[in-house]
């Protein structure tokens, strides 16, 4: 006699369906459905993403092999392929993209005090960047980037301390990344770290206006008047900690005020970086330790491209492409939110394994992951993803 509950469920047992339908009648996203309803849609989804399955003919076949289950799954029947694809491409994006957010809200309060930086500060310190999914021209039409190629782009301000997104959005890949921060509201008093592809002193101003903080890298071709030289600390690696006033028609009237210019040697890589930041009154070496930490949204980003489907898609419509992007996204969320929930020990990239070769077992969750994994996945390498450990 079978007893317990499978693995799947206990994984969704901790997100609310309420919330789910709060979601939906938002945006009527049941309108005229009988059977397959936006619940189970999302449930065949989330199951893909964390089978690990390379398309929607996988997901379904593998939905059918394991039909006695999936009432259990709260699925309840199989379904056809068509029927799920039809389901992606005519139900509004924001449904899920609504419901992440939930999720979101909700990890946030788990992971509040995390304090995993070696910072001297308690201010809210967030990274913001970019990430290009290259995609076919000739199926992705609506998603223009190049002559031979299309593309979307993930945007994505994640909170280092954390490593939970605090702001996401999906463009076409032709879209420049700075025109992002126009998009931004910012908490005063926070950090934001910026690569130097988001140099833009009318942006950068209104950071500053804001009375929210930035380190940016400069670019080799910055042109400015040193005001102000403080002292070097060679020993530390900082080079140059000046007082400028950026020189240029037009950079001079979008950022008329002093800015901060350090200069910072990188013994471990054998460079020399160069960031500029609107705080006067932080130490040069803090500032550097900031931007060194702005690596957590890039192996963010390399998590959930190499665990979780975002770059081959089960869809060609743009709103299919996006409902696939949200519910990666929510799938990343749900399995930080199981860490904290089921006070488990392993990395995500191990509970993501563990669990996609396990979903239809019924061990608690705890039992499953009560035993430390000796092995040394590649995730573990300091130069690799490891957040939430």
């Amino acid at each position: 006699m079978n007893q317990g509950t499978y693995l799947f469920s206990q994984l969704i047992s901790i997100i609310s369906p309420t919330s789910f339908k709060t979601c939906v009648k938002r945006y009527n996203g049941d309108y005229k459905t009988k059977h397959f309803n936006c619940w189970r849609q999302y449930l065949c989804m989330v199951f893909g993403q964390l089978t690990h399955r390379e398309s929607l003919s996988d997901t379904i076949l593998c939905l059918k092999a394991n039909a006695n289950k999936l009432y259990h799954l709260g699925i309840g029947e199989a379904i056809a392929k068509s029927t799920l694809s039809t389901a992606n491409e005519k139900r509004d994006w924001r449904i899920f993209a609504d419901f992440t957010w939930i999720l979101i809200n909700e990890a946030k309060q788990l992971y509040a005090g995390e304090k995993d930086l070696e910072l001297s500060i308690d201010n809210p310190v967030f990274a913001i960047d970019a990430s290009t999914i290259d995609m076919c021209l000739s199926l992705f039409q609506w998603a223009n980037f190049r002559s031979t190629k299309a593309g979307i782009k993930l945007h994505v301000q994640l909170d280092l301390r954390s490593a939970i997104p605090e702001f996401i959005h999906i463009t076409p890949a032709a879209i420049h990344e700075v025109n992002i921060l126009d998009t931004i509201s910012y908490q005063i008093d926070s950090f934001y770290i910026l690569d130097r592809g988001y140099i833009d002193f009318k942006r950068l101003y209104r950071i500053h206006y804001s009375k929210a903080f930035f380190v940016v890298r400069a670019k080799d071709n910055l042109h400015f008047k040193c005001v102000k030289s403080n002292q070097k600390n060679k020993s530390h690696g900082i080079l140059a900690d000046q007082l400028i006033l950026v020189q240029g028609f037009y950079a001079s009237q979008d950022y008329p005020e002093k800015i901060r210019r350090i200069k910072f040697y990188d013994e471990e890589q054998n460079r020399v970086l160069v960031f500029l930041t609107n705080n006067l009154e932080l130490d040069a070496t803090e500032i550097a330790k900031l931007y060194k930490h702005r690596w957590k949204i890039e192996l963010f980003f390399k998590w959930i491209k190499q665990n979780l489907k975002i770059k081959t898609f089960w869809g060609t419509s743009e709103n299919a492409v996006r409902v696939q992007i949200w519910i990666a996204i929510s799938v990343y969320i749900i399995v930080a939110i199981a860490k904290k929930r089921f006070s488990l020990k392993q990395s995500l990239y191990e509970i993501l394994q563990v669990v996609s070769v396990s979903i239809f077992e019924k061990v608690p969750m705890k039992e499953l992951f009560s035993h430390p994994i000796q092995q040394n996945f590649k995730e573990q390498n300091r130069n690799q993803l490891n957040i939430f450990e």
